[in-house]
């Protein structure tokens, strides 16, 4: 099976917000109604994320942020901005600072309150847009914020007999906006970057959702192995990045987007004032520092050790099977009757990440974060208990 392209309903009553765009894309009937979640026949959950899954008591395994010790390189600025809240936040250091750490012009930085208000400042500003293509099973908050915009989203399912491989053919020739992340949440899939820069071109917007590529890792590649956030080639590349995960931040609220000073420009355009705090400014810049850069590269080669460990205890287990070739914090995996499993683990202690909320994946799936090897040695013992009851 090739990947898939299903119509989706917007969710808002008035239509999409270009009128006359073109009807939904043949595949196998709208994504609304039916038995199975995350089919072509059940509308799924874009609003459900891990820290509904990691409630006190449980081992979180659901969500992806790493929750080591914050480095002091970190947290002396971060505390040391709480002295100047009585000043309106000044974003022009942090900027300048991110800019510098990707080779660009601070006009082609946007600051945001998390990743999550870039897809919103996106979905927002692009009302002209008529062909959205959200390539998918992929984080859910892109789809949310273009829908709640009133867009009517084309979903392209990636198919897990391919390990979830993007073949950039079929994403149709006139779409206009395409999202995609990589690596991708929550498949762990990385997508070569001349796959994804293939899907470039002018007239089209190309949105690449980059929070995890500080967690990717290749042999031979000083860098983030497959990244586009350098990229000033490409037409209507929009990047976005957040630096709640690696550092522990995601109460901070802070990312960005990198891309066209223009197509920043509308973005930015609404925007509230003051949208991005000093303290997460303060955060911003200390993590785009060449040593914070290198630092990122070693928990990176740790995590891809602990990756590794996981990966080969899940593989051991009955019915078990790891999807694709994970390549960042966390590691999908196909189980027959997994949503069972799922509130049996919570029983035991654990907390997991349901897949039936993606899109193109089902009650069978299951996300697990990356932990340390003795977490991941005591989770697969009892999910191994669980199994053979």
């Amino acid at each position: 099976m090739r990947g898939q392209l299903i119509g989706a309903e917007p969710a808002v009553e008035d239509g999409p917000a270009t009128p006359g765009g073109p009807e939904p894309a043949v595949g196998e009937g709208p994504a609304t109604g039916g038995p199975e979640p995350g089919s072509a026949s059940v509308e799924p959950d874009l609003a459900h994320h891990g820290d509904a899954e990691a409630t006190p008591g449980l081992v979180d395994l659901a969500v992806n942020v790493r929750r080591d010790q914050m480095p002091d390189w970190l947290a002396d600025p971060v505390t040391a901005a709480l002295a100047d809240l009585a000043a309106y936040p000044d974003s022009r250091p942090a900027r300048a600072a991110v800019a510098a750490r990707h080779g660009r012009p601070p006009q082609e930085v946007l600051l945001t309150a998390g990743a999550a208000e870039g897809f919103v400042l996106i979905a927002r500003a692009l009302t002209g847009v008529r062909r959205p293509v959200v390539v998918h099973p992929q984080f859910t908050e892109p789809e949310a914020a273009l829908r709640a915009a009133g867009h009517t989203v084309e979903r392209l399912l990636l198919d897990p007999d391919e390990g979830f491989r993007l073949d950039p053919a079929r994403v149709p020739a006139d779409a206009d906006l395409v999202m995609i992340g990589n690596p991708t949440n929550p498949t762990s899939v990385l997508h070569p970057a001349a796959d994804l820069a293939a899907l470039a071109r002018p007239g089209r917007v190309l949105v690449v959702d980059e929070a995890f590529a500080d967690t990717t890792l290749a042999a031979g590649v000083d860098g983030e192995p497959e990244s586009l956030a350098a990229r000033r080639d490409l037409p209507g590349l929009v990047v976005v990045r957040s630096l709640t995960k690696t550092w522990g931040l995601a109460g901070l609220r802070i990312g960005y987007l990198l891309g066209e000073a223009a197509l920043l420009a509308r973005f930015a355009a609404g925007q509230p004032l003051w949208a991005v705090s000093t303290p997460a400014l303060a955060a911003a810049a200390a993590i785009a520092t060449p040593a914070a850069v290198a630092a990122e590269r070693a928990i990176a080669a740790r995590l891809a050790a602990d990756r590794d460990h996981l990966v080969a205890r899940l593989a051991a287990l009955p019915g078990v099977r790891v999807a694709g070739r994970p390549a960042s914090a966390f590691v999908l995996i196909h189980l027959p009757g997994a949503d069972r499993v799922r509130e049996t683990l919570r029983e035991r202690g654990w907390a997991v990440r349901r897949g039936d909320t993606f899109p193109g994946l089902g009650s069978d799936w299951l996300r697990v974060a990356v932990r340390d090897p003795a977490t991941s040695d005591a989770f697969t013992r009892v999910l191994r208990e669980i199994l053979e009851a």
